[in-house]
């Protein structure tokens, strides 16, 4: 009795100081606390089966030149994809293009928890209409491959137990994903992968530098990172055309290296001082905000364009590698505002967007200037010319680097005549 009364006093207290948000804080951190004493959460956050699970320091170095023909067969392993999967987007866009090149490409999904792939290869037929790979579990088996690629630090340890040894081994590495935790398990298990011995292609000059300065090993090759010059650009305006109006935010809850409880709270500050603007909000749909958003959801490129250019400004935070959409909101001349570090402008030239501090009032503020400017259309001209190239170079030299490795060095014949003594 006398412990369920302290617990009602403390109730008491916390609905006096904090109210019912207090209380459900409150009531929902004893509950993950009894969850985690019957399920293991840091297992469970685990993308790999223990039985796929990899140790660099007894894998053997990835074979080269073992496959001297003009037309490949190559695997590509990575997770199911949602919808709109920014990462899964780049990678499809590699495939792509070893597919132009006339390479055979098999898409190999792994998913921790099932062997089916057919609801995952529905969405992948929807979204990603020009990838014709045929797709397959990447837990039945991968023979037949000539290269086997990883997309991602939990599609490398399976790569290093589940190819075959015959297959030259890759690793496109779009992000530095030990940075996706704190220091511990699951950092040091996807630092390891760096190790692994499989051919490095780093997308961009971050992933790069941190190979380098992170593991002391330096990618094999690093191809640019690009943007989608195609479905992102500046649509025609003429004097029926509506002004720009109201800003765009990319929301992503549950990955915290996309900063929203920053972008939740800067928001706030800013509809305060502009309630006039309407906010946009795409990605997850957001609910119970104290300040009124219009949810887009889930949104195809072509509708993402008309949005961005009937806005002015947009917010997108990346604390590892740059997010594609903010150059893909440059290319629509919607200006980005965006976390100031040098990760994120290591491969984002963006002369014209906003760099801030990541604190509320920074960002507010900066919101609040793209939005008061008094030429928003000369500087949506600006940021439109500034994008850099699109997606076809970088495809080119990931499936130039996959043709080299697996071809090898050239073999010339033995030339007999260098023997004989000259005249």
């Amino acid at each position: 009795m006398t412990s369920i009364l302290h617990r009602l006093s403390g109730i008491r207290r916390l609905m006096r100081t904090q109210g019912t948000k207090g209380v459900t804080t409150a009531v929902a951190y004893r509950l993950v606390n009894k969850i985690s004493a019957y399920v293991d959460l840091a297992a469970a956050e685990l993308p790999v089966r223990n039985e796929d699970l990899a140790d660099s320091a007894s894998l053997h170095p990835s074979v080269s030149g073992m496959a001297r023909k003009s037309s490949l067969r190559i695997g590509w392993v990575c997770t199911p994809p949602a919808g709109g999967s920014g990462g899964h987007t780049t990678l499809f866009r590699m495939v792509e293009m070893a597919e132009e090149r006339g390479h055979e490409c098999t898409l190999f999904l792994y998913d921790k928890n099932s062997d089916d792939v057919a609801r995952h290869e529905e969405v992948i037929r929807r979204h990603w209409k020009n990838l014709k790979a045929e797709i397959r579990s990447a837990t039945m088996g991968m023979e037949a491959m000539d290269a086997v690629v990883a997309s991602s630090w939990g599609t490398a340890h399976v790569v290093a137990t589940r190819a075959p040894e015959t297959a030259s081994k890759f690793y496109f590495i779009q992000d530095f994903e030990p940075y996706f935790y704190p220091r511990g398990a699951l950092y040091a298990l996807a630092e390891d992968t760096y190790r692994f011995g499989f051919t490095n292609i780093a997308l961009g000059e971050m992933v790069a530098s941190r190979l380098r300065i992170e593991t002391g090993l330096g990618p094999d090759v690093v191809v640019p990172f690009a943007h989608d010059n195609v479905e992102y650009r500046l649509l025609p305006r003429d004097a029926a055309t509506p002004a720009r109006s109201g800003i765009v935010y990319y929301a992503k809850r549950a990955v915290d290296r996309r900063g929203y409880l920053l972008a939740k709270l800067a928001l706030e500050k800013f509809h305060d001082d502009h309630p006039e603007q309407e906010i946009h909000v795409f990605g997850d749909r957001l609910s119970s905000w104290s300040i009124p958003v219009t949810n887009h959801g889930s949104m195809s490129p072509r509708d993402l364009n008309v949005l961005y250019n009937r806005t002015i400004a947009s917010l997108t935070f990346s604390f590892t590698n740059i997010s594609l959409v903010a150059a893909e909101m440059m290319a629509a001349g919607n200006v980005p505002v965006l976390n100031d570090h040098p990760f994120a402008r290591a491969d984002l030239y963006a002369p014209y967007a906003i760099w801030t501090k990541p604190n509320p009032s920074a960002i507010a503020r900066a919101l609040s200037a793209a939005v008061t400017n008094p030429d928003i259309e000369d500087r949506a001209r600006l940021l439109t010319a500034s994008g850099g190239s699109g997606w076809n170079v970088t495809a080119e030299m990931v499936a130039k680097t996959i043709e080299d490795v697996c071809k090898g060095p050239a073999v010339h014949e033995f030339d007999h005549r260098m023997l004989e003594p000259h005249p």
